[in-house]
């Protein structure tokens, strides 16, 4: 007996095979740190606004919410300030991760990739965090398709560290000094041209000026005499964020800069903002003898 050839199964239809579900959608997360800080870049990349103008009425509102602290301000203003800082270079950085023209891509997408950028190359956040974090700001405020584009070119950001990035995006010194300092330094190439002519030339000179005009600027607070004590803003702020001035007596420095109209000396006017050098001309003036009636002072 011959053997007969197998029958095939017949195939289950679409409908009987087992349903197989979707993943659901995710709403995406509102992380109000990020959120403020790209509504700054916004507002500078499309008013031409100050960053220092628009950024602490910001603060002042998001402090409205309790669970917005110190903290979170202090990263407001590192996000914003960082990614304006470093912008020139993380502009390079995003060009050799996309196949396409930096002018192509809409702006409020470039704000989105700098501040991800900035937290890949610029700050200790972890990571998958910034990347993660960065995504979750382009579903808020470019939708899900252009938040999978801002992953994919983060995810290639994040590949290698700042140094290396340089290294691979920077045009060699001896073959254009101006263009590697200015990309390497993150200045306008007019800056860097004009900046070299003052010094005279030199190649240390330059560098470490640009290196310097990078800096973090410290936040530097004045305890008004007789009416508020270092002593107190130290108290208010806490030992580990408020370091002592280095050269005026009346000095206290932010570790951690922050939002300092969130200090009650500061907004009762006992205190104030002020770099340790104008704190020093005033106490000269307040100390420096006087001919004739104390009536009317020159502000120059």
């Amino acid at each position: 007996m011959t053997d007969q050839p197998r029958r095939r199964p017949a195939q289950q239809s679409r409908r009987q095979q087992p349903n197989q579900q979707s993943k659901p959608y995710r709403r995406p997360q509102k992380d109000p740190v990020r959120l403020l800080a790209f509504e700054v870049l916004r507002a500078v990349d499309d008013r031409d606004a100050y960053a220092n103008l628009v950024l602490p009425p910001l603060l002042k509102k998001a402090r409205e919410n309790p669970d917005f602290d110190g903290r979170d301000a202090a990263l407001a203003t590192e996000l914003v300030y960082g990614t304006l800082r470093r912008q020139g270079t993380y502009d390079a950085v995003i060009s050799a991760c996309i196949d396409r023209p930096l002018r192509q891509v809409d702006p409020p997408v470039l704000d989105v990739l700098a501040l991800g950028a900035h937290q890949l190359l610029g700050t200790r956040i972890p990571t998958h965090a910034a990347v993660s974090a960065s995504v979750e700001l382009a579903r808020v405020v470019l939708g899900d398709g252009r938040a999978k584009f801002v992953n994919a070119v983060l995810r290639k950001v994040a590949a290698d560290d700042l140094d290396g990035w340089l290294e691979r995006v920077a045009p060699p010194y001896d073959e254009d000094a101006e263009a590697h300092l200015a990309v390497v330094h993150s200045h306008p190439r007019w800056i860097v041209s004009a900046l070299w002519d003052s010094l005279g030339g030199g190649r240390a000179g330059i560098e470490d000026l640009l290196e310097a005009d990078n800096e973090r600027p410290e936040v530097t607070l004045v305890a008004r005499p007789g009416r508020s004590t270092t002593d107190e803003l130290t108290e208010t702020v806490g030992e580990d964020s408020a370091l002592p001035g280095r050269w005026s007596p009346y000095a206290v420095r932010l570790a951690e800069g922050g939002e300092p109209g969130a200090i009650e000396a500061v907004r009762d006017g006992r205190a104030g903002v002020q770099d340790e050098g104008s704190q020093l001309v005033a106490a000269a003036l307040a100390n420096a003898p006087l001919e004739g009636r104390d009536e009317r002072w020159l502000d120059g």
